[in-house]
């Protein structure tokens, strides 16, 4: 099994900056592509940025130039910086990873339990 755990949400203001950071732990062989997703009230789940493990990033257009994901292989960790929060940001942001296991010799896909980000204006 593998666990997915985030942190660094809050509440700031517009125009303020926050981390997330997503360390996995468990039965981890070796990661693939980490992502970010986040979901506001009434709102489906959306793809923030994803990661590869050899560093290519992807962001929706929402968010480009604003944010950065990156990740420490050796911790097995990704991360978000954003900056120049708008109030439309606030979601709950959630860790998802490809996950190739040390136990099963499976691929497998995990989420965190997700992480409260609010945005004032």
């Amino acid at each position: 099994q593998v666990q997915l755990v985030e942190s660094g949400g809050g509440l700031v203001q517009a125009g303020e900056s926050l981390g997330l950071s997503c360390a996995a732990s468990g039965s981890i062989r070796s990661i693939n592509v980490m992502r970010w997703y986040r979901q506001a009230p009434g709102n489906e789940r959306e793809l923030v940025a994803d990661i590869t493990s050899g560093g290519t990033t992807n962001y929706a257009d929402s968010v480009k130039g604003r944010f950065t994901v990156s990740r420490d292989n050796a911790k097995n960790t990704v991360y978000l910086q954003m900056n120049s929060l708008k109030p439309e940001d606030t979601a709950v942001y959630f860790c998802n990873a490809d996950v190739f296991e040390r136990t099963t010799w499976y691929w497998s896909n995990y989420w965190g339990q997700g992480t409260q980000v609010t945005v004032s204006s």
